[in-house]
C-alpha cells in the first residue's frame, strides 16, 4: 500500500517522477528490502553517480525522493550514506575509476563526516588518519569510506589492517559501525585539501541532514495515514473513535506538524540541490522543525493506537523508533539554532 501524502512536494522532472513511481511500486510488494534488493531490482546504487560512469547522474532532489520512500521501509540509512559518498567522490574526483563499480553496486561506500558520525577521527597534515569514527551510518558493510573534515577529503579502503570495525545494532534496528583508523601517510587517496575540502565537508554534511529530513517526511506521513485509518476502524461506545473531537484535534495537530516540517524540508532540499547561499540556514531550520514534528506525530500516533501501537504486530512502533533515531542523529537543537542565527545574520 502506498500513500500519496508521503511524497514531498518538490518540482520533479519526468525522470525523477518515474524514479519515485518505480520505488513506490517495488515497495508495495517488498515491504522490507535489503541492499541487494535495492541494487539488483531498482539499480539505486548509481542514483548519485554521474552518467559517464554508468549512474543516473542524480542530484539532491533524486536522493530526497528516494529517501522519502525508503524511510517507511526502514531501508534508507545505508543507502543515504552510500549515495552521499558517491556524490562527494564525484564532486572531488569526477574521473575516479571506482565510480563505475559503485554505480553497479559491486562495491559499497560510506561517507564519514560530522553529520554521519558521532565522532570523527584525526587527519594529520601528511594524510595519516588515526582515532575512531563512532556510529558511522552505513559503515558496517562498506568496502570504502569517503572521509570529509575541515582540512581533507580522503578515500580510504576498508582494509582490516587499516580500519578496525565494531558493529552496533541501534534501537531502531539500523546497524552502524565504530571505525578505528590506523592509516599511515600515503595509504589513502587524498582528494581535496584546504578551503576546497572544507566547502565539500560542509556541503556533504547538509546532504546527509537533508536526506534524513526527507526520510522523516515519509515516516511521519505513514504514521499519520495509519492513524487516520485506525480512527475510522476502531469502535468505542458504539461508534468510530474518529468521531471523538479530542482525537480529531490530535490528528489535526499531527498533520499540521508534518506539513510545517515538510515545507521547510522542501526549501532545504532545493537549497542544497542548487548550492545556494541560504543553504546553512534552511537546512538547520528544517532539522529543528523535524526534531519537534516527529515527536508530535509519533506520540500522537501511539496514543491513538493505544498500547498496540508499540507492538511488533504493527509497523507504527518501528516507524516511530526510526523517526526518533533521525531526530537524535541530526544533532543538538542548540547547534542548529546557533548555525541558523549565524547564517541569517
Amino acid at each position: 500500500m502506498t500513500y500519496d501524502i508521503a511524497a514531498l512536494d518538490l518540482p520533479l522532472r519526468d525522470e525523477q517522477q518515474m524514479l519515485r513511481d518505480s520505488v513506490q511500486r517495488y515497495l508495495a510488494d517488498n515491504a522490507r528490502p535489503g541492499w541487494r534488493d535495492l541494487v539488483e531490482s531498482l539499480g539505486l546504487a548509481g542514483v548519485a553517480v554521474p552518467e559517464p560512469h554508468g549512474g543516473f547522474g542524480g542530484d539532491m532532489v533524486d536522493i530526497a525522493v528516494v529517501m522519502a520512500e525508503l524511510g517507511p521501509a526502514l531501508a534508507g540509512a545505508d543507502w543515504l550514506s552510500h549515495s552521499a559518498a558517491t556524490m562527494l567522490l564525484a564532486r572531488a574526483a569526477p574521473e575516479h575509476a571506482v565510480l563505475a563499480s559503485l554505480a553497479q553496486g559491486d562495491r559499497r561506500a560510506a561517507v564519514i563526516c560530522a553529520a554521519s558520525s558521532a565522532t570523527m577521527p584525526i587527519v594529520d597534515a601528511d594524510g595519516a588518519v588515526r582515532g575512531t569514527a563512532t556510529l558511522v551510518a552505513g559503515g558496517a558493510e562498506a568496502d570504502m569510506f569517503v572521509l570529509a573534515d575541515d582540512d581533507s577529503v580522503l578515500l580510504i579502503a576498508a582494509d582490516r589492517d587499516k580500519v578496525e570495525q565494531r558493529h552496533r545494532i541501534m534501537h531502531d534496528g539500523s546497524v552502524t559501525a565504530d571505525l578505528n583508523f590506523t592509516v599511515k601517510a600515503g595509504e589513502s587517496n587524498r582528494l581535496a585539501t584546504g578551503a576546497a575540502a572544507r566547502a565539500m565537508a560542509e556541503w556533504v554534511n547538509d546532504v546527509i541532514l537533508a536526506g534524513r529530513c526527507a526520510e522523516a517526511v515519509g515516516l511521519m506521513q505513514h504514521m499519520i495515514a495509519a492513524s487516520t485509518l485506525y480512527l475510522g476502524q476502531r469502535q468505542q461506545f458504539g461508534r468510530a473513535i474518529g468521531s471523538f473531537q479530542a482525537l480529531r484535534h490530535r490528528a489535526a495537530d499531527m498533520q499540521l506538524a508534518a506539513m510545517k516540517a515538510a515545507a521547510l524540508i522542501e526549501a532545504a532540499i532545493l537549497s542544497v540541490d542548487q548550492d545556494r547561499a541560504d543553504r546553512a540556514a534552511l537546512v538547520s531550520a528544517a532539522c529543528v522543525e523535524v526534531a519537534d514534528a516527529v515527536r508530535v506525530v509519533g506520540e500522537g500516533a501511539v496514543q491513538i493506537h493505544g498500547a498496540m501501537g508499540l507492538t511488533e504486530e504493527l509497523s507504527l512502533g518501528a516507524h516511530f523508533k526510526r523517526a526518533l533515531a533521525i531526530a537524535s542523529a541530526i544533532g543538538p537543537r542548540a547547534d542548529h539554532l546557533a548555525r541558523f542565527s549565524e547564517a541569517a545574520a
